[in-house]
């Protein structure tokens, strides 16, 4: 567990406000077969390998990374679509990967979900009245017909569209509004959890800005914790309380955003972030920048030793052979990192 998730947790021992989220050394590994009449496991695709953290009630914890690097495969993991190889997922004291049917249900409601696809995450053969108010009627939150219907045109209020556009379908509405109608259906159930899996990175500039203000208010008067996965670092600091970079399912730095931006410590972070683009042209001229040379591993064959050390601009020998753990450079800021840290193999 990292030295942020640890220090969080003991407050919460003392009395302090519980986390509404833990995830604790979460695998999530997908067996690779081979052969058609007798299939046989050859290797596993470790999508994300002993991730920890915690988020606390009215928090948003931003997680970036490259594509490929297990921010989606943790979220989903999260709201248990997929199942974990191992760890824990806690959600009001209960492990939800224990959990099964009704019992999980009745948990994961708690737990709302908005998806990168604002189009093939709606069903084009369902107005918009029962998309938001499915999780309504899933878990019997009406008590009569025109109760359902009240509560989906407050929805549609809260997320800023007009309560008679529940009679429409999907291919009605812009992008920016189907992505409002994902948020209301997150909404439905009142969670304490939103995941936010990349939900504004396929919208205009314009509309992401309006789509980001929108989360930022509902945040202010429900008091809802979001998960905000995105690959771009300039969208992140504008929402995130605290930020979690992940490479090759392992988080290699985690700190509030204003560290991360300021004094980041992990050679990769400091490669994301030289790539953001700057307003200022000045600026963006004297800036470092930092070029990675070749790609992303695969995660059915990950380097030994540092999962970054095959493209690190500063590796040392040790790096290939020694795993760095998750450790604080600086106070809430912690590191995966032998050169941030000092740790190396004992």
């Amino acid at each position: 567990m990292t030295q942020t998730a640890i220090s969080e947790t003991q407050q919460a021992s003392n009395g302090a406000v519980q986390p509404m989220l833990e995830v604790r050394d979460l695998k999530v590994y997908f067996p690779v077969t081979k052969g058609l009449i007798l299939p046989r496991q050859v290797g596993s695709i470790k999508a994300v390998d002993d991730v920890s953290f915690n988020i606390m009630p009215g928090e948003t914890l931003g997680l970036v990374g490259e594509s490929g690097s297990g921010k989606s495969t943790t979220a989903r993991t999260i709201m248990q679509l997929i199942r974990p190889t191992a760890g824990e997922v806690i959600i009001d004291g209960q492990d939800l990967s224990k959990l099964k049917g009704a019992q999980l249900r009745q948990t994961r409601r708690r737990l709302g979900i908005v998806f990168q696809d604002p189009v093939g995450s709606l069903n084009p053969r369902m107005s918009a009245g029962n998309i938001v108010g499915e999780p309504i009627k899933i878990h019997r939150l009406h008590q009569s017909g025109q109760d359902f219907r009240d509560k989906v045109a407050a929805l549609l209020k809260t997320v800023g569209l007009n309560a008679g556009m529940a009679n429409r379908f999907p291919h009605e509405f812009s992008g920016g509004q189907r992505q409002r109608l994902g948020v209301a259906r997150a909404l439905a159930a009142q969670p304490g959890l939103i995941v936010l899996d990349e939900p504004v990175s396929a919208l205009d500039v314009s509309i992401q800005a309006q789509i980001i203000n929108l989360l930022q208010d509902l945040q202010e008067q429900l008091n809802v914790a979001y998960l905000f996965i995105a690959h771009d670092l300039s969208v992140v600091r504008h929402i995130a309380d605290r930020v979690a970079v992940m490479y090759l399912g392992k988080i290699v730095e985690m700190t509030t955003k204003e560290k991360l931006y300021a004094n980041p410590a992990h050679p990769y972070t400091k490669a994301l972030l030289s790539a953001v683009p700057i307003a200022d042209p000045i600026l963006d001229r004297k800036r470092q920048r930092i070029v990675l040379d070749g790609d992303i591993p695969s995660p059915m064959n990950p380097p030994p030793g540092c999962v970054f050390s095959t493209r690190c601009p500063v590796a040392i020998d040790e790096c290939s052979s020694y795993v760095p753990e998750l450790r604080e450079t600086s106070p809430d800021h912690g590191t995966a990192c032998i050169r941030a840290t000092g740790y190396g193999a004992e």
